[in-house]
């Protein structure tokens, strides 16, 4: 058993949408570094061509809106227009809203539903047939949903669909994995806990404080997102099917306080 070249991904090519800034950009960045081709897509040209420069030429911007079924099939075309087949899905694009329950809108609850849960199935299904073209059953094609440890429980904040839409992405990435296994696909979800980003600003600006309410006592940090995003997209995780890894700190399996509390 050769294990040297187990976590390479020499040859792959990557698509990481909401993959700009923040958690996407750190997996992103992980898979350069194990030899991957990426693309990272979001809404801002600007931002994805800085993500690019950034991270070398084996990166690529392939701006797009992913909100809609429109904007993901235009994104899954603009990538048939550059390669033959799609080695690896990372659906991280999200939004959350927060807002007093008296007050919560209609438009919260559909902005955040649509892109967190409706999104990362019609772009896996408008990218199904590059998926297949690389897809094969010694090495399956990869398609990792970003979920959240706010789909497996309560946080402190009022955000109703933000957490409604993780347990569905948790949901949904097994019922996609059932389906997707047939065609060589791999179908799994990461759920992260406190990483420094613009979407969990309380780890970016407050993460002295945050680290106390967790486990391993600190927040995430970059090489602990991508780490395990390299592990499932790499021949390590290649017999991992349907299964969500929390990358947390032991908040949800390891805490002894309330999980509301934290």
């Amino acid at each position: 058993m050769d294990t040297s070249n187990l976590f390479r991904l020499d040859g792959r090519v990557a698509l990481v949408t909401g993959g700009s800034r923040g958690i996407g950009r750190m997996i992103a960045a992980g898979f350069i570094a194990q030899g991957a081709t990426v693309y990272v897509s979001s809404r801002k040209a600007a931002a994805c061509e800085e993500t690019a420069a950034a991270l070398g030429p084996k990166c690529h911007a392939l701006p797009a809106d992913v909100s809609t079924i429109d904007g993901c099939r235009a994104l899954a075309t603009a990538l048939g227009e550059r390669e033959g087949a799609l080695d690896i899905l990372v659906n991280n694009a999200g939004a959350a809203w927060g807002v007093p329950f008296e007050e919560f809108s209609e438009s919260g609850w559909d902005k955040v539903m649509d892109l967190n849960v409706k999104s990362p199935f019609f772009l896996t299904q408008a990218l199904h047939g590059l998926l297949k073209t690389a897809g094969k059953p010694d090495r399956p094609a990869k398609v990792i949903n970003i979920t959240s440890i706010d789909g497996m429980r309560l946080n402190a904040w009022e955000t109703y669909s933000y957490q409604a839409s993780k347990a569905a992405l948790i949901q949904l990435t097994k019922r996609m994995a059932a389906r997707l296994v047939r065609d060589a696909i791999n179908v799994t979800s990461i759920a992260p806990g406190a990483f420094a980003s613009d979407m969990n600003k309380a780890a970016r600006d407050h993460g002295d404080t945050v680290a106390h309410t967790i486990p391993a006592g600190r927040i995430g940090a970059a090489e602990d997102m991508a780490g395990a995003a390299i592990y499932l997209a790499s021949r390590a995780g290649d017999y991992v099917v349907g299964e969500t890894i929390t990358v947390d700190g032991g908040l949800v399996h390891a805490s002894l306080g309330s999980s509301i509390d934290a």
